[in-house]
């Protein structure tokens, strides 16, 4: 999947992903051999996109791990990804893998999977649960081997019979996107209790094995007395690192480690999972969120508000040294942040009017004035990375675009489409004067000072929010708006109305961030396609129905190298920013990280990982907690 994160939407001022999600979208199933070298029916202790594997079969730990970190202490955030049915500020149910309900944060901490990423390869995973694959000659069957020692917390055997009945229920019962990320995959049954034999169809969208082997295990013996696709705070039997405990419904949910867990000294678990309980945090306003951290109500937080970041980390425990600030990298691709325009709504259907809502937004003026210089202009999906299209396109783009011509702008053979630059004043009038030109064009007049739609409305526009910090960064736009003679306004609500609103397009332009993992792959069709444009709760929140886009991301999907992947990725970015389905906004490519001073974590983290490995790789350190004090 690819991750919603609030970095960057919440940058904005509110403060995706991820996942959070498990970033395993994009991925491609293949062999620790040598690129030229195809393994027929062999076992493999990895799978990766392209055919490398970084790690041999006998490795001890992954790199950037402290294979002997401390264990203990207690780890305490905000949630800043989120995955399927979760929101950032709420909870009231512990299935977080289906529609119903606001599942809770660190849900995926309690189950375990066939195999888990490693976050210093783009692509590759490692056994986990399952210690090998064979995998057929056509590619077609996949021979999942479990490990013997695998147990559930209550000490029961996990078996292939949990890990088939797992796949089969998500791919009827599961979320809508996992229901859909599993179309290719035909069936996943037990040979015996070792064995998990899982099929695919022919065609099948090449990463589908690998989000398989990333979603979680759950108990057969559970739910045989259970319904699954039901909103409950019942607390789930899992096989992972961590189990729930303390909650408090829409205010906290604590997870505990399980000291006996069974995978503790696995190469893959070696140095991860080091805190004795990682507790959320759940808070309705960041303002109120950030003054909760000066508190010390959670130790750990990563800013996303610029103008927070610049103006208010002045409190006494900063001075003190008891928080400590930090600024890391971050490599991976920063994906698209804006305005989404739902164009299901026939106001929107003309491109000329996408244009003008483009041309009325000023990022300089916006940037300078309330984020404090902090970010650059998001302008692609693919941003931070060499997917990202430039210049003119490649004779290999074009390649891939020239069957489209008539069938897509003409622009799509020139420059990729960027946002416009403003003089930074805030009413940019030659931009204002263009807006006005396209909506007059477009068949949008003016009638007593409001611009009219050719079926006589006025047009109006709402801007769905579920955050009041939020609101500084519309204000200027919908000034801006007023000027083109568009009544626009902001509608906030609250965080469940928020999501069943969006699950339901029931919107007319709403901020989302949405990142892909760095071998884009099936988790695009989500974002993108007309079949997800038509699924309830789908992350095509644009309604981009476009024949010509569904090809080009068959062609990413369909790639079997990177420089191959690289060229659909251009052609595709190409076409998308021609189609004017968002008003861009911003990123930051780095993370600016706030905790308070009892924690250590390793000196280069990987460049893959979720967020920046925290929790998962952090660890506390006992002389600091004695001086900062723990949280409350």
């Amino acid at each position: 999947m690819a991750l919603f994160s609030r970095r960057g939407v919440l940058g904005i001022g509110a403060g995706v992903l991820g996942t959070g999600i498990s970033g395993v979208s994009g991925l491609r199933q293949s062999f620790a051999a040598d690129a030229g070298n195809e393994i027929h029916g062999n076992e493999t202790h990895g799978l990766s996109v392209f055919g490398d594997l970084k790690y041999p079969a006998d490795f001890a730990h992954f790199d950037y791990v402290n294979p002997t970190a401390p264990k203990g202490g207690l780890f305490s955030l905000i949630p800043s990804v989120r995955a399927y049915n979760q929101s950032y500020q709420t909870f009231n149910s512990f299935n977080a893998y289906i529609l119903k309900g606001e599942g809770a944060q660190g849900m995926d901490m309690t189950f375990a999977a066939l195999m888990v990423r490693a976050s210093d390869e783009p692509d590759a995973m490692y056994g986990l649960v399952a210690k090998s694959v064979q995998i057929s000659q056509d590619k077609l069957t996949y021979r999942f081997t479990l490990r013997p020692e695998v147990k559930f917390h209550d000490g029961a055997r996990l078996t292939a019979q949990d890990a088939a009945f797992s796949l089969m229920t998500l791919k009827t019962k599961g979320h809508p996107l996992i229901v859909q990320q599993l179309r290719d995959m035909v069936k996943a049954e037990a040979a015996d209790d070792a064995t998990l034999v899982v099929t695919f169809a022919e065609k099948r969208a090449r990463d589908v094995p690998l989000y398989v082997a990333g979603l979680p295990i759950f108990s057969k013996a559970y739910y045989a007395k259970r319904p699954f696709d039901e909103s409950t705070l019942d607390i789930p039997l899992g096989s992972g690192p961590y189990k729930v405990g303390k909650f408090e419904v829409n205010r906290f949910v604590e997870f505990e480690r399980v000291k006996d867990w069974w995978g503790r000294d696995l190469p893959v678990a070696r140095g991860t999972y080091n805190f004795d309980v990682v507790r959320y945090e759940f808070y309705r306003d960041r303002d109120v969120a950030f003054e909760g951290f000066t508190a010390k109500n959670y130790l750990f937080r990563e800013e996303f508000t610029s103008r927070v970041w610049a103006t208010r980390y002045d409190f006494p425990a900063i001075k003190e040294g008891r928080v400590k600030r930090e600024i890391l990298p971050d490599e991976t691709p920063s994906g698209a942040q804006g305005w989404f325009i739902n164009t299901r709504r026939d106001k929107f259907k003309d491109v000329r009017v996408r244009e003008a809502l483009i041309q009325a937004f000023d990022f300089e003026w916006t940037n300078k004035t309330i984020m404090y210089g902090a970010y650059a202009r998001t302008v692609s999906p693919f941003q931070n990375s060499d997917m990202m299209a430039s210049g003119l396109p490649s004779p290999e783009e074009l390649k891939l675009l020239e069957p489209f011509s008539g069938k897509v702008p003409e622009e799509v053979f020139g420059p990729p489409i960027v946002p416009p630059v403003s003089d930074g004043s805030g009413q940019d009038r030659s931009l204002l004067r263009k807006g006005q030109q396209l909506l007059q064009t477009a068949g949008l007049s003016i009638k007593d000072g409001k611009r009219v739609l050719p079926n006589g409305e006025v047009f109006r526009i709402e801007f769905l929010v579920d955050e009041p910090s939020l609101e500084p960064h519309h204000a200027p736009y919908i000034k801006n708006l007023a000027t083109l003679g568009i009544e626009a306004s902001l509608r906030l609500v609250d965080p469940v109305q928020y999501r069943a609103r969006v699950e339901d397009f029931d919107f007319d332009m709403t901020i989302e961030r949405f990142s892909m993992s760095a071998t884009p792959g099936d988790g695009m069709r989500p974002f993108f396609t007309s079949q997800a444009a038509k699924t309830k709760g789908s992350y095509n929140l644009a309604g981009i129905a476009d024949p010509v886009i569904d090809a080009l991301v068959e062609k990413v999907i369909a790639a079997d190298n990177r420089a191959d992947l690289t060229v659909a990725c251009r052609a595709f970015d190409r076409v998308f920013r021609a189609g004017r389905y968002w008003v861009p906004q911003w990123y930051a490519n780095t993370h600016k990280l706030a905790y308070w001073d009892v924690f250590a974590h390793p000196g280069k983290l990987p460049r893959y990982a979720q967020g920046v490995g925290a929790p998962d790789i952090w660890w506390g350190d006992a002389s600091k907690a004695a001086t900062a004090g723990q949280a409350k």
